[in-house]
């Protein structure tokens, strides 16, 4: 049996490092065109080489999302894309449409992943998918565990299963959305979503008897209306064991659009847990309380479980214990050289996310000093390096972080 691979989403270089220094074993991301993510940054030509290069040098495989629903004018240069993604050694392209999957397995040898946007629900989808050449399956987000096993049995051994094991849930089945299309003109089912499951609705009732106008009535009892569409996030990090005995190989993060520290976050969090389950250990710190330190909607088990407590009605906010204050670049002679990324001062006390034994150790900053070593207050410039006082050896791209508020007197 395969051991579990822990696949990381890619918004931009800096997360794409992120990814890796914690602990991915793959990641995925998009080029500039045909992924379901335009407002990501995502990667131009020379990028995804640099990129894919980066990753393959840290024995990390890189998939390419093609996933797009494509219409006619879609496919102006499909093909020429398909083969520069092959040529420079991508480890396979996640697809959902049958026109590009069929230029995939024709012209390609790119290994081809069926995208959850495909709603492989059942069996017979999953064997015809399989007929075509897929290799993957990332299966619709609206399976129990029994239907996903009940797939890896009827595929066997050799085709992977991918489900999403984190982050954010989209209302609609799988993805396939048209209300943002609907009410703002973005086409979601393009990667150009507006969220609209996030807003705040209430029910709108006019009749001969309202002379006043529209009466609004809330859905629930709550007079600000309720986010009747807007899901809590996906977390099963609890359920390493049963994702496995199910039979999924591999377990994907949502969060191309997230930030480095919440791709940092999430993927060591998840690093440590399938770690800790195939070693036999018991956990050494909290993993939900961890994944709490960033963004998250409060957290739900999904449709693995039968769970009918998906929705958060009363908050679309996000909300995290911990921000984000300073990456490290280097560590010798008791200091650490740090970029900024958030106000930190001398006396603040910060928490560290490492990917070594410092996972989670705090220090009082004592000292800080300029490049120039003159004392400083506080760093508030934006990516200013300064030297930080600090006994911890740390890790190149290991981060520090402070709890929220603490820094605000």
């Amino acid at each position: 049996m395969k051991k579990l691979e822990l696949l990381a989403p890619v918004g931009d270089y800096e997360r794409l490092v992120s990814a890796i220094h914690f602990g991915a074993d793959a990641v995925y991301f998009a080029g500039k065109k045909f992924g379901l993510r335009a407002f990501s940054n995502n990667f131009d030509e020379n990028e995804m080489i640099k990129a894919i290069n980066y990753a393959h040098s840290h024995n990390v495989k890189v998939y390419i999302t093609v996933n797009i629903l494509a219409h006619n004018t879609d496919f102006n240069g499909m093909l020429e894309y398909l083969k520069f993604l092959d040529n420079n050694h991508a480890d396979g392209v996640i697809v959902s449409d049958l026109g590009i999957a069929s230029l995939v397995t024709k012209y390609t040898s790119l290994e081809l992943h069926v995208s959850t946007q495909a709603n492989i629900t059942n069996v017979y989808s999953a064997k015809m998918w399989v007929e075509l050449g897929a290799k993957r399956l990332v299966l619709a987000r609206e399976l129990s565990l029994k239907e996903i096993k009940e797939i890896k049995d009827a595929v066997g051994p050799d085709i992977d299963i991918e489900c999403f094991g984190h982050g954010a849930m989209c209302i609609s089945y799988s993805g396939r959305c048209l209300l943002s299309n609907y009410l703002t003109g973005r086409d979601s089912n393009k990667g150009a979503c507006a969220q609209p499951c996030r807003w705040n609705y209430a029910i709108s009732i006019k009749d001969e008897n309202n002379l006043d106008g529209n009466e609004y009535f809330p859905i629930e009892e709550d007079s600000r209306g309720t986010y009747i569409l807007n899901s809590k996030d996906l977390c099963m990090i609890e359920h390493i064991k049963d994702l496995v005995e199910a039979g999924i190989t591999s377990l994907k993060v949502e969060g191309r659009m997230k930030s480095s520290y919440y791709v940092s976050t999430v993927t060591n969090t998840y690093r440590r847990a399938i770690d800790d389950y195939y070693s036999n250990r018991e956990p050494s710190f909290n993993y939900i309380d961890e994944l709490k330190k960033t963004s998250n909607r409060a957290f739900t088990t999904g449709f693995y479980y039968g769970s009918d407590q998906k929705t958060n009605i009363e908050t679309s906010k996000l909300f995290q214990t911990y921000k984000y204050v300073a990456l490290v670049i280097s560590s010798e002679n008791g200091y650490l050289l740090v970029e900024h990324r958030n106000k930190f001062k001398v006396g603040d006390t910060l928490e560290v996310l490492s990917n070594g034994n410092n996972f989670n150790k705090t220090f009082t900053v004592t000292e800080i000093l300029d490049l120039n070593k003159h004392p400083l207050d506080e760093v508030k410039k934006i990516k200013q390096r300064v030297y930080i006082k600090c006994d911890l050896k740390l890790n190149e791209n290991d981060i520090l972080r402070i709890k929220e508020n603490e820094n605000e007197n």
